[in-house]
């Protein structure tokens, strides 16, 4: 069983649907430390099983460096327009292209393998596999540029 107000807190700390959440509480006993790691365990499992869908959808994001000197383009991709003008899937997008203005990666094998710059505790892999829990779609990075002067 599960306490209403745990549900609650799992859902405003996850953004993940109030079906998996309760899920994910009654199978931790009602533990949210527990149901999170459940939750980010499921996420990882549903992402690989979206992984071959096509990608064909997607918005362009940008970052330009409160100095003017850094600044980067991203093309992230998912399955339909619908979830491109999604909230969650544009907070995604600005995360990402944050994470490359800061941390420099060389290309996407790279991106995805580093520590999150706003979470130590999780990738960026980790970060996108969340969002695909979250959103239900298959989600890609095409390609990025970072700009340095």
């Amino acid at each position: 069983m599960y306490t209403v107000n745990n549900l609650k807190k799992l859902r405003q700390l996850t953004g993940i649907s109030f079906s998996l959440c309760k899920k994910a509480l009654e199978q931790s006993n009602n533990d949210p430390d527990k149901a999170k790691k459940l939750l980010e365990k499921w996420g990882a499992e549903i992402s690989t099983g979206k992984t071959g869908r096509t990608t064909n959808q997607g918005s362009i994001f940008n970052y330009l460096h409160h100095n003017k000197k850094i600044g980067t383009l991203l093309e992230l991709l998912c399955e339909t327009d619908f979830v491109a003008k999604n909230s969650d899937f544009q907070m995604l997008g600005q995360e990402l292209v944050m994470q490359i203005a800061s941390m420099n990666p060389k290309n996407v094998k790279e991106l995805l393998s580093q520590t999150y710059v706003k979470d130590s505790s999780k990738t960026v892999d980790n970060l996108i596999k969340e969002y695909i829990l979250k959103i239900g779609e298959n989600i890609k990075i095409g390609k990025f540029v970072r700009y340095e002067i």
